[in-house]
């Protein structure tokens, strides 16, 4: 089996995020409580701006393993983001040492981080791709929703690729909730199933963190 990513590198990852990210910005965390405090998890991020990653690792309860596209493992990032536990895929084939790895993640106990959308876009969850399905079901983790809202609004003036240095950004955490139907199924038409009630979960989950926060719908 492939080396799995380590738990202590993601532990240091952790507390690095949380010098940065409270440092450059002003995050304002809700439902962290709500995160379960052992066990295989899976939390699935909207993807709005590169931010919300780091963003979520800092303030998150709990060290997190994020699925990052290779294309990111470039010069001395490679060899960092690998030291602090992070998962390499690539996204243009069916990466089995990545899934292998990501699955061993959840086998362990520990925390997997997925942008379901596949890629940065308007990051509103409305179009997901198969692996979150297939990671939930396959494994039987708990998916937890989470919202960053605020890290694209507006582009800061120093940086002009990151939000305003001292701007608030949100991250809110929603309730734990099983993809799969119980039946433990893993069928084609299954995985289409789940994606769909995952789709529905995580674009609820998105409106009420917009109330919450008193975000415009279509903030982001």
């Amino acid at each position: 089996m492939s080396e799995l990513p380590s738990e202590r590198g993601a532990e240091v990852g952790r507390r690095i995020g949380v010098g940065l990210m409270y440092g450059l910005w002003k995050p304002r965390v809700l439902g962290a409580w709500k995160v379960p405090a052992s066990g295989p998890v899976i939390f699935a991020v909207n993807h709005s701006h590169n931010v919300d990653g780091p963003m979520v690792m800092g303030v998150a309860p709990r060290p997190t393993h994020f699925l990052i596209k290779k294309e990111a493992f470039i010069g001395p990032l490679d060899p960092f983001l690998t030291g602090i536990g992070q998962l390499k895929v690539d996204r243009g084939t069916t990466d089995r040492t990545a899934i292998t790895r990501a699955l061993g993640v959840l086998d362990n106990g520990g925390v997997l981080g997925i942008f379901p959308e596949g890629t940065r876009g308007e990051g509103d969850f409305a179009s997901l791709r198969a692996g979150l399905a297939y990671f939930a079901v396959r494994s039987g983790a708990p998916i937890v929703p989470v919202a960053v809202l605020g890290s694209s609004e507006r582009r800061g003036r120093l940086l002009k690729g990151l939000p305003p240095l001292r701007s608030r950004v949100d991250v809110v955490f929603g309730d734990p909730f099983e993809a799969g139907d119980g039946s433990g199924r893993r069928t084609r038409k299954a995985l289409d199933e789940a994606t769909e009630r995952i789709q529905k979960q995580l674009a609820a989950h998105l409106e009420q963190a917009r109330r919450l926060t008193g975000r415009p719908t279509g903030a982001r």
